[in-house]
This record gives C-alpha cells, structure tokens and sequence, in this order.
C-alpha cells in the first residue's frame, strides 16, 4: 500500500512538472517535451510495476525453498530415528540370540598302520590259527 501512494505521488508530480513544462513551452509544432515527460513517468510506472512483482515472486520462491528445505531436514531426521530404532532392535535381537557353540570333531587316522607297520603304529593282531 505504501509503495502504491509513493508511486501515486511521483506520477503526479511529474505529471505537474510535465503540465508545468507546456506552459513555459507554450504551443508549437516541435514534439511536445510535457508529453514525452509524461510518457516517460509512465514507462518509469510500468518498470516500477513490472519489478514489485518480480520481487514478490522472488519472495513466494524463497518462501517455497524454505519450506523444500525444511521437508528434506525433517525427512533427514526421520532417517536418522528409523536407522537408530533399526539399530537397537539388531542389538537386541543379537543380545537374545542363542549362542551356538562350535566344535570340531577331529578323526585321528592312522596312516602309518594302514602302510603296513612302522614307528609308533600299533602292532595288528594275528589271524588266530584254532581249529
């Protein structure tokens, strides 16, 4: 509002100027300096115009950034509390687990008896010979 009655004002100062200009001018067939004044505060109102709402849109994107910028922080966060809650049931499934214990079963083979006698290898039994 503020920066309509500022413009409104300009406009019809140099509306003023511009009336004030024809009459020290008086009447003549050269291009009339009071109208091209007046054009020219109209292009000026125009321009004035045509950058408020370029403001006004820079300041509904800034608006929108804002809000885009506070949905990935809060999608971010929300992340973060799922990995954490994730995390804790991995911890206490792992806690509760049952716990196996491995052993290893090793079978010791002869290998020096299964060649037929040697160092260390336990004698072999004779066949018994009773009738």
């Amino acid at each position: 509002m503020e920066g309509l009655m500022r413009k409104s004002s300009k406009l019809v100062l140099l509306a003023g100027a511009a009336l004030a200009l024809s009459f020290m001018v008086g009447c003549s067939n050269q291009p009339d300096p009071a109208q091209r004044a007046i054009n020219a505060a109209n292009r000026a109102d125009q321009a004035a115009s045509r950058a408020e709402a370029a403001s006004q849109k820079a300041q509904q994107a800034s608006a929108s950034a804002q809000a885009a910028a506070s949905r990935v922080e809060q999608a971010a966060s929300d992340a973060k509390a799922a990995a954490d809650r994730a995390e804790a049931i991995a911890a206490k499934t792992m806690s509760s687990a049952p716990r196996h214990h491995v052993v290893h079963h090793y079978h010791h083979h002869h290998a020096a008896s299964a060649a037929g006698g040697g160092a260390g290898a336990a004698p072999e039994a004779a066949p018994s010979t009773t009738p």
